[in-house]
């Protein structure tokens, strides 16, 4: 067990770095953004509202099934690059009509996201869309083969690449048409599928329908739970401008709310790089006989270090509110909430394995649906009278219920004993650290900022003491 768990670890610090690393470089779009378009335009907002469409149409052409690549693949029953090829061809061409369909329907499209007046906005993300569902394939593939260095190398060439596109034509040449940050994903998007030419030859394609058939059987409830999922975190993004009292000011303060949240994402890196390895190694050990009691252990580990991310991210916000403009600030008190409801968003992402493995995976659909269901009555209820206030509570609260209804079922399907004892402790501690920063007023900043790391180290220093 113990070497399972120390390639568990060096597979996450090599995704980590890359997911890690490759987010710490976009921040860099987001004050290049805040800087470049003022909050009053709206253009961030633009950014987020369209970025959110993104994302759920993305999740929803995948299907799920890179999930279900790797439950076939590692399954025994059939040949894995028959299954990695017959994947490939069904979401290459779910995508590729995608792509047909929208650019045929661009105008009405453009028209009724608001965007009649642009609609190679939409155009271009449609284009980037089809590409990126793709292209899931190949990088779970590198996953399968446990190729860590390679997955990571492609994913920061998109980054690298992206932010120089962008210092170049909105710092050297100061523009200001937010088109231009569409135009720039959809070419690296394009290099990146250059690259992964590789992935894509040096084996017979062959679509097998009936293995397609039952990848999609398996996969589709994933598809329910990952659009429930997706909408978890972009449903407020996408809701927003719908339901806001006045239509071009709410533009504004979606751009604001949308850029106080990216202070948040250091949670989504921890999750996401958590992610990346331990799919494929929860299904990879799922016949071993102490399973079980590593994937409790796994848990524990992930919310101490989500709660460090936690303290370590408002301890420090004196320093991190210069990641955006000045006139965006105002959304920084929405952070804490945000990252709560991230915490819950994670350990739920953990629990979801027990349904996996047993292919029961319609219990996530009805716990990421119960979960939309109250985030988007939340939004749609309070948005009109608290802002994007309600946004940041609708997200904790619908992740909240999806995490709970997923571990009291899970303890009767797929009984794991979670070392409740031990995370409960963590978390009062973490809970009484926060309230300690957070009461003791010091003017000076370095004081400030001695007396938080303090806090922060002692948090640590529990955790080395116990664990290790």
């Amino acid at each position: 067990m113990a070497s399972s768990l120390k390639s568990l670890a060096k597979d996450t610090a090599i995704y980590g770095a890359s997911s890690i690393i490759g987010r710490f470089l976009n921040y860099l779009l987001v004050p290049l953004y805040t800087s470049a378009l003022p909050a009053a335009s709206g253009g961030y907002g633009v950014v987020t509202n369209i970025y959110a469409w993104v994302a759920l149409m993305l999740v929803i052409l995948t299907c799920g099934m890179e999930t279900g690549f790797f439950r076939f693949a590692n399954k025994g029953e059939d040949d894995p690059m028959r299954v990695y090829s017959t994947t490939l061809l069904g979401v290459g061409i779910g995508s590729l009509g995608f792509m047909l369909l929208g650019l045929l329907l661009l105008r009405p499209i453009a028209g009724w996201l608001g965007y009649g007046e642009h609609p190679r906005y939409i155009g271009m993300m449609i284009i980037v869309v089809a590409m990126d569902a793709f292209q899931s394939i190949p990088f779970a593939y590198l996953r399968y083969r446990q190729r860590p260095i390679r997955f990571a190398a492609l994913k920061l060439l998109f980054i690298v690449l992206n932010i120089a596109l962008n210092l170049i034509y909105f710092v050297v040449l100061k523009g200001h048409d937010v088109g231009y940050a569409f135009l720039i994903n959809l070419l690296c998007t394009s290099t990146v599928m250059l690259c992964m030419i590789p992935e894509l030859r040096g084996f017979a394609y062959v679509l097998d329908r009936a293995l397609l058939r039952r990848m999609f059987r398996y996969s589709f409830p994933l598809l329910i739970l990952g659009m429930a999922g997706i909408l978890n975190q972009v449903a407020d993004k996408i809701i927003f401008p719908f339901v806001y009292p006045d239509e071009t000011e709410g533009i504004v303060q979606l751009g604001i709310y949308g850029a106080a949240v990216k202070v948040a994402m250091i949670m989504a890196m921890l999750t996401q790089a958590f992610r990346y390895a331990y799919e494929p190694f929860v299904f990879g050990r799922s016949r071993e006989k102490e399973s079980r009691e590593m994937y409790a252990k796994a848990m524990k580990f992930f919310i101490i270090f989500t709660l460090l991310a936690f303290l370590a991210v408002m301890f420090y916000m004196d320093i991190l509110k210069y990641i955006i403009a000045d006139d965006y600030r105002e959304g920084l008190r929405v952070v804490p909430i945000v990252m709560m409801a991230e915490i819950f968003m994670g350990i739920y992402f953990n629990l979801s394995f027990w349904y996996k493995l047993i292919d029961e995976t319609r219990w996530g659909a009805y716990f990421s649906l119960a979960g939309c269901a109250v985030l988007v009555t939340v939004n749609v209820w309070l948005i009109p009278r608290f802002g994007y206030m309600a946004c940041a509570w609708a997200g904790f609260a619908g992740y909240g219920v999806a995490m709970l209804l997923s571990y009291f079922v899970g303890q009767k399907k797929f009984p794991i004993r979670y070392d409740l004892k031990a995370i409960g402790g963590y978390t009062l501690l973490a809970a009484a650290l926060y309230v300690a920063a957070e009461s003791v007023t010091i003017d000076s900043f370095y004081l400030r900022m001695a007396y938080r790391t303090l806090l922060l180290l002692l948090f640590a220093g529990v955790v080395v003491k116990r664990e290790f």
